[in-house]
């Protein structure tokens, strides 16, 4: 019983892909057969049962292996033939360095494995599972595929698709330049400027809380919130708003974090450390913890 034809020229050989379905299925315990044959300079693979083993199951896993083989052949075209075109008429400012960063992660995004890492990953996995879907339904319309006229046809249902995941990449490109910028920024005023505090030290605290301590044990978070008179007004600056500018101001020679694994917010840990490097040292128990009521 035919489950699937799929019809391909040289540019699109997807021989081994269909073979590595049927390598798949009997692995579940399921036999289906390849029969591969040329009309012209086209090549035919159709996929096959016996009528036993024959059920909607069985169909369906056939139709999203296939969906799965023609979004790989879906993004490649992408690639060669509409992002260069679709990324410098958007995104102008880019140079080509930028462009290839560009290109590389929206391939390696488009690619992905399934695993999340993040909110954008998750965005990103969704929108690839719906291209499939879409793929996966006119698979399961037709069971009669050509791969060129697949591509000819049905690319304009799934551009705007790829073009959302490539602005999303873009835009958490943009983010992570403004970002690196600032840090290298921080990093210039602190290597300018005479350390003011040969050693500070950080505590995180459980609670989400931090307590600053100087080298001879005086809490001097305070003196951080009198150093910056324009926040003085405000209750609603973050306490890691006002430990940055302070370190910044003050410029340690060193500074030694304690309890990390208490902090909430990763991405003021990587800040301090981005930004003095090798000043910062980590500590994993001492008498200031002690002091600070903290269990290490």
């Amino acid at each position: 019983m035919l489950l699937l034809r799929l019809a391909y020229d040289e540019q699109h050989d997807i021989s081994e892909d269909i073979r590595e379905i049927s390598l798949f299925l009997k692995q579940k315990g399921v036999t289906v057969g390849i029969r591969e044959s040329m009309e012209g300079n086209t090549n035919i693979a159709a996929i096959v049962c016996e009528d036993s083993i024959y059920s909607e199951k069985l169909q369906s896993l056939v139709s999203f292996y296939c969906s799965n083989i023609l979004y790989k052949i879906v993004i490649e075209d992408f690639k060669n033939r509409e992002f260069l075109e679709y990324v410098t008429e958007n995104y102008f400012f880019l140079n080509r360095e930028e462009i290839i960063e560009i290109e590389n992660r929206c391939m390696k995004t488009l690619s992905s494995n399934g695993v999340l890492l993040n909110d954008t990953s998750v965005y990103c996995l969704n929108i690839v599972n719906n291209i499939i879907d879409k793929i996966k339904n006119c698979v399961e319309e037709q069971h009669n595929i050509n791969v060129e006229g697949f591509i000819r046809f049905r690319m304009k249902d799934l551009v705007d698709d790829i073009e959302s995941i490539i602005d999303k990449v873009v835009e958490d490109y943009m983010v992570e330049k403004e970002y690196n910028e600032f840090i290298k920024l921080l990093k210039y005023f602190v290597d300018i400027q005479d350390s003011k505090i040969d050693l500070l030290n950080i505590v995180m605290l459980k609670d989400g809380g931090y307590e600053l301590f100087d080298e001879v044990g005086n809490n001097i978070f305070q003196e951080f919130v009198n150093s910056i008179t324009e926040l003085k007004a405000t209750n609603a600056v973050k306490e890691e708003d006002i430990i940055i500018s302070g370190l910044i101001t003050n410029s340690p020679k060193e500074i030694i974090i304690h309890n990390k694994e208490n902090c909430n917010n990763k991405e003021f840990l990587n800040t301090i450390v981005s930004v003095f490097g090798d000043r910062v040292k980590y500590c994993e128990g001492c008498s200031i913890c002690i002091k600070t009521h903290i269990k290490v």
